[in-house]
């Protein structure tokens, strides 16, 4: 009995110890990497150098079937009304049943006394003034003289972009929303005129998570109506274009991928996100939860640019006991050009020893995932404690057998 005790305690240790063994590198297929950083040194000598890929995105079919103008020429932007704009329309000679405030309908319309819907949305104030004068005329409510209708701005509301390619969240956006109490007219009366800042461009990119590190910026194109026209965003990144070109209501925005990864745009700017949140999870010595590791919504959410021995920092994967000198730090991520996951693994002293760091050193993209892993030397140590912690009753049962 006591043989066989001693047979099973020494079959365990073994299949533990066998386990301390590093586990087999993370197997990608090749089309997943988009970005150099993610391969391993051995890989990127002996493949192509995936920033040799990049091509010239051919115009969207779709815009075929409409006009290109200049964007100088494109109608209505910042000065047009929108759904959910405010104006003050005065008559000459009327008190409180055509004069008032009104706000455009989702549809665009406008209601006013003795008058079927008027439709403004795209219209300019000045444009706006002129369609409701010549409603009211038609109409028999005002004579036919001079500046007897006066149509003012008070309120821009916000407006409904969509936005499709190479940005990290495509689709509606809402952008130039205010609170209530920061919305114009409400304090000031009769205040008139306004400026919606957020009813640009680039404010329409960051909300749909910003441009992606593929995206062709020099060849944006805005659509309005059956009209369209072509940006160059990439003064976005050296200040000489800040994005800020104003969007109208349904406008689109399509912005066409290059298919490769250019780390000049991976920085915050006008048109990128600011910061991305990743995921971590740090369950290694000396840190044996998250919350023992110290992450929190804090260290999830990092800047924009930040790459992964940064991480490894945030992770609290690196420092310590000098015995845990051999932890690797594991990311897992997407290729948003085809959908493909990709996982990467790297050795957390050779990215901070080794001065060719930044060539395996891959940049974090919103919603990547960090894990840090124990070296070997500590898989060892916690096997061989199991081992003890098991064996010694076995040992003891035996004895006592004998």
């Amino acid at each position: 009995m006591k043989k066989f005790i001693q047979l099973t305690s020494s079959l365990s240790a073994l299949s533990l110890l066998g386990a301390c063994a590093a586990g087999p590198a993370p197997r990608n297929l090749s089309d997943s990497y988009w970005m150099n950083e993610q391969r391993s040194r051995n890989a990127q000598s002996a493949e192509q150098d995936l920033s040799l890929s990049c091509i010239r995105p051919n115009r969207p079919a779709e815009l075929k079937a409409w006009n290109f103008v200049e964007p100088k020429d494109l109608p209505g932007g910042g000065n047009s009304l929108s759904p959910g704009d405010r104006i003050r329309i005065t008559v000459a000679g009327d008190i409180d049943v055509l004069t008032g405030v009104y706000v455009l309908n989702e549809d665009g319309f406008i209601d006013i006394p003795q008058l079927v819907p008027v439709s403004l949305a795209g219209s300019n104030v000045l444009a706006a003034e002129q369609t409701i004068r010549s409603r009211l005329i038609a109409a028999g409510a005002v004579r036919a003289i001079g500046n007897n209708v006066d149509v003012r701005l008070i309120e821009s509301s916000g407006v409904s972009v969509s936005i499709s390619g190479a940005v990290f969240q495509p689709g509606s956006v809402r952008v130039g929303d205010r609170r209530a109490e920061d919305r114009v007219g409400q304090k000031e009366g009769l205040a008139t005129g306004d400026t919606n800042p957020s009813r640009t461009v680039s404010t329409a990119l960051k909300a749909a998570g910003g441009v992606r590190p593929d995206a062709a910026v020099d060849t944006v194109y805005l659509v309005r109506g059956k009209k369209w026209t072509q940006l160059d965003l990439s003064g976005s990144f050296d200040g000489s274009e800040h994005g800020n070109r104003p969007v109208a209501t349904l406008d689109r925005l399509i912005i066409p991928s290059k298919e490769c990864f250019d780390p000049k745009l991976v920085r915050p700017s006008a048109i990128t996100a600011p910061g991305i949140r990743v995921f971590m999870s740090n369950l290694a010595r000396s840190a044996n939860s998250n919350a023992g590791a110290a992450i929190g919504e804090k260290t999830t959410s990092l800047p924009y640019g930040t790459r992964l021995l940064q991480g490894a920092i945030a992770l609290n994967c690196i420092g310590g006991s000098a015995m845990n000198a051999g932890r690797k730090v594991i990311l897992i991520s997407r290729n948003p050009i085809n959908g493909q996951s990709v996982v990467t693994e790297r050795k957390v002293e050779q990215l901070v020893r080794r001065a060719d760091r930044d060539s395996y050193n891959p940049f974090l993209m919103p919603n990547d995932s960090l894990a840090c892993y124990d070296s070997d030397f500590m898989n060892f140590r916690d096997a061989l404690g199991l081992i003890t912690d098991t064996a010694t009753p076995a040992l003891i049962f035996g004895n006592i057998g004998t």
